[in-house]
């Protein structure tokens, strides 16, 4: 059985990598991560704010006018508040990689264009394979436009294709109004993968202490439905970009849908957060025994085989399916 599989121009081994999280944030537990057989290891996330906070601390410290940033200041959350900052970044992503064999993926999570991506170049001089544009952003002023919006993102990209070597994935939200043709802008600006999809936390109203409160609530495989979607319509638009499927996937039957939908990789997070890096493995070995039993001889050969294009009912990927559940619900 062929497992190989190719992701942002990185040959792997399978298609099963430890997505961006707390799980590679020590030497030992990227380690274990890659004992558990990973493919590949994404770090968690540097934000924009952070970069950008620590410049201008910088710049005030120079300057030396502190009133005259106090309201910039403001605008950014305190450093306690990150687990890491940008120079423990570097440092920690020195020493898994010199720990690992595995390809490590850093992750830049941001929505502006701005000084802040020139940070990607200190990434890629510090050994990253490959970097992840996390493009977390949610628009909240009605001036604001999507073709706006989506425009930064293209050029984010274009900018930092100029600025790199490694590979870079854009791993978007589901929440654009054409995502087909805003995917195909973002690889024709040289994006050379895009993960479906990053999570929105969604906020809550605590009513008696009259707060906007948060809180982490991990996935299910019930949110794999809407990347297999996106999967399948991308995987059969798309040239050169490949995709990676995150969120959603906890069982090998999750993973199997992922790959026949389009997916060269599968990040995983909550599964393994919940039973442990040596999960991977036990998804991976049920997924090969899968294969093996309906007479599969390569990934490749999965990949794919129900997209948009060449899936026997590729109607019920748009409208069809809607109408469908709709007219044949009984109460």
């Amino acid at each position: 059985m062929d497992t190989t599989t190719t992701y942002l121009g990185l040959k792997l081994p399978h298609p099963f990598i430890a997505g961006a999280s707390p799980l590679a944030d020590t030497v030992e537990s990227a380690r274990r991560l890659e004992d558990a057989g990973a493919a590949a290891i994404v770090m968690r996330s540097l934000f924009e704010e952070q970069i950008d906070s620590e410049a201008l601390a910088t710049h005030k410290a120079i300057d030396n006018h502190a009133d005259s940033y106090a309201e910039a200041r403001s605008m950014f959350v305190e450093p306690l508040e990150f687990v890491i900052g940008p120079d423990e970044y570097l440092d920690h992503l020195r020493r898994v990689k010199a720990s690992v064999t595995i390809p490590v993926i850093a992750s830049l999570n941001g929505y502006s264009t701005g000084g802040w991506l020139e940070y990607a170049r200190s990434i890629a001089s510090a050994g990253a394979d490959a970097l992840e544009l996390n493009v977390y952003y949610l628009p909240t002023e009605e001036r604001e436009t999507g073709e706006e919006i989506e425009a930064r993102t293209v050029a984010m990209v274009s900018d930092m294709k100029r600025q790199l070597r490694i590979p870079i994935a854009v791993k978007l939200s589901p929440f654009y109004t054409a995502l087909p043709n805003f995917a195909r802008k973002l690889e024709t600006a040289g994006a050379d993968g895009l993960v479906l999809f990053n999570r929105f936390f969604e906020s809550d109203i605590d009513i008696e202490e009259l707060a906007v409160t948060s809180q982490m609530h991990l996935s299910t495989s019930s949110e794999l439905l809407l990347r297999l979607r996106w999967l399948a319509v991308l995987s059969g638009r798309l040239h050169s970009a490949n995709l990676a499927v995150s969120g959603g996937v906890h069982t090998s039957v999750d993973a199997i849908k992922a790959v026949m939908a389009g997916a060269s990789a599968i990040q995983m997070v909550a599964a393994l957060l919940k039973s442990g890096p040596g999960y991977l493995h036990t998804v991976k070995r049920e997924m090969i025994a899968w294969m093996e039993e309906k007479g599969y001889e390569s990934m490749d050969q999965m990949r794919g085989s129900m997209n948009i294009l060449r899936s026997p009912n590729p109607r019920e990927y748009g409208r069809v399916n809607y109408m469908k559940i709709l007219q044949t619900w009984h109460v």
